[in-house]
């Protein structure tokens, strides 16, 4: 199947936004609430799940890797999921001046482009470009978007559906 991987900025970019606005939410429900930051990003759905800093890496991470890697671009670095806010919402920023830069000719003829990736120590797989970034990629930014939410809203933070499409539609 063959889409218009340049697409995907701007729902990249949009989740940015989102997971930007989602964390300035927490924030001043934790300051209204007497938690510390460093608390709040530790808040979890249940015990054995990722806590909402990892989350947060997580959407930063994919949003700018998998573009590169299917643009055949440098991979810029990913960050730590042990930031504080402030620093999380820096890197949200420049996540977005990187997606900025990207051009739709970088995306041209890379939808079948086989490309290989070991997913931790779990396996290797290779895949067409556009299956890694139309499945994999965006399946994954969108489950740790909806995680981070999750968080946030099961510790009273007063947020909702709208909340959601904070990046724009």
């Amino acid at each position: 199947m063959t889409v218009n991987l340049y697409t995907f900025i701007g729902l990249y970019s949009r989740a940015l936004d989102t997971a930007a606005h989602l964390l300035a939410k927490g924030v001043d429900h934790a300051r209204v609430t007497g938690a510390s930051e460093t608390n709040m990003l530790d808040w979890r759905l249940i015990e054995d799940m990722r806590p909402l800093g990892f989350q947060l890496m997580v959407i930063h991470n994919f949003a700018c890797q998998w573009p590169a890697r299917v643009a055949g671009l440098p991979v810029p670095q990913g960050i730590a999921a042990d930031l504080s806010a402030s620093e999380f919402a820096d890197a949200f920023d420049k996540a977005k001046a990187y997606l900025a830069t990207l051009e739709p000719a970088q995306f041209e003829g890379r939808d079948d482009v086989p490309l290989t990736y070991r997913i931790g120590d779990v396996m290797e797989r290779t895949l067409p470009s556009g299956q890694w970034l139309a499945v994999f990629a965006t399946t994954n930014l969108l489950f740790h978007l909806s995680t981070a939410y999750g968080i946030l809203r099961s510790r009273g933070v007063p947020i909702g559906k709208p909340d959601l499409f904070a990046g724009g539609l």
